[in-house]
């Protein structure tokens, strides 16, 4: 596959990614209605992490005999990098998913999808301590997502609450949790570290709730839907598949494309009202479909080949 196939797919990889999250967006509405944050998440990433135990078994098995008939031993796999990717990356996304989960409590939606969106514009800015190049253009691209993300979802005066610096600090981790898997994932297998990530979350979080929470079984019942939503798909297929394609992608235009979530999110909002699946009114108005364009628009603009010989 050339260079040009190889990024078409990242691309839907990572656009696929987006959808799934954003459509968790109405699960984890719907999930957080009878359960507390940490007991969530806990749940979530470790119906995750279990879902993707039969794959990882089977790559490693696979590997294990290719190597085998080549007359190699082992099964080819970097196993310190995938610890160690899968530590970082599991500890930094604890720790985002976290400080939105309490942070949501102290603020109103709208601003917290505006504010935790801004990760777009942190990964360029981290980028540049790392020594990575952007072109300007994608620059051009972020702040038009910014401006879309404000007319999506800022629908009252902003000021910031506690509750909104807390939100922001998620913002800053998961531009970071987007560098980790763009220094990892070109070293390891991508299911591998997803099902690191994962399980390293789920027992912080699992071990939060005990201890800050009263998770129980009567919780996990009444939704049990949402909760296998969010862990099979949201958890286990959506972070196999960001890790997947974000190899070889610079990862501004990849946090750009995942930003998609926030647009998917509110169109599926609005059609799980009108569907009755949600009570609260999710009625997108003119502003908000303007914000969705421009989102879109400023996606595809960083992907066009402006400036590059063909």
């Amino acid at each position: 596959m050339n260079k040009n196939g190889k990024t078409c797919r990242s691309s839907l990889l990572l656009f696929l990614t987006a959808c799934i999250w954003g459509l968790a967006f109405v699960s984890q509405s719907k999930g957080m209605e009878v359960m507390q944050p940490f007991t969530f998440n806990g749940v979530r990433c470790l119906l995750g992490a279990a879902v993707l135990f039969p794959p990882v078994c089977l790559q490693v098995y696979a590997g294990k005999r290719k190597r085998e008939s080549e007359g190699k031993k082992g099964s080819g796999i970097s196993w310190k990098v995938t610890l160690s990717g899968g530590l970082f990356c599991g500890i930094v996304f604890t720790a985002a998913s976290s400080f939105q989960q309490v942070g949501i409590a102290g603020t109103t939606v709208g601003k917290a999808g505006f504010i935790t969106a801004l990760y777009i514009i942190f990964v360029p800015l981290l980028g540049i301590f790392l020594k990575k190049k952007v072109p300007k253009i994608v620059y051009f691209g972020a702040a038009m997502a910014v401006v879309g993300m404000y007319l999506l979802c800022m629908t009252e005066r902003f000021r910031l609450a506690r509750g909104d610096v807390l939100v922001l600090v998620c913002a800053v981790l998961f531009a970071v949790h987007i560098l980790v898997i763009d220094h990892y994932s070109p070293k390891t297998e991508g299911v591998i570290l997803s099902f690191m990530q994962l399980f390293v979350c789920g027992v912080i979080c699992t071990a939060m709730a005990f201890l800050f929470e009263s998770p129980s079984l009567s919780q996990l019942k009444s939704g049990l839907a949402p909760i296998l939503y969010a862990g099979i798909m949201s958890c286990g297929v959506a972070y196999t598949l960001q890790i997947s394609g974000q190899k070889g992608m610079n990862p501004t235009v990849a946090s750009l494309i995942l930003s998609l979530e926030s647009v998917v999110a509110a169109l599926a909002g609005f059609l799980a009202f009108k569907m009755g699946f949600l009570k609260t009114d999710q009625t997108l108005t003119f502003r908000q479909v303007l914000g969705c364009v421009i989102v879109f628009a400023a996606v595809v603009l960083v992907q066009l080949p402006i400036g590059k010989k063909e």
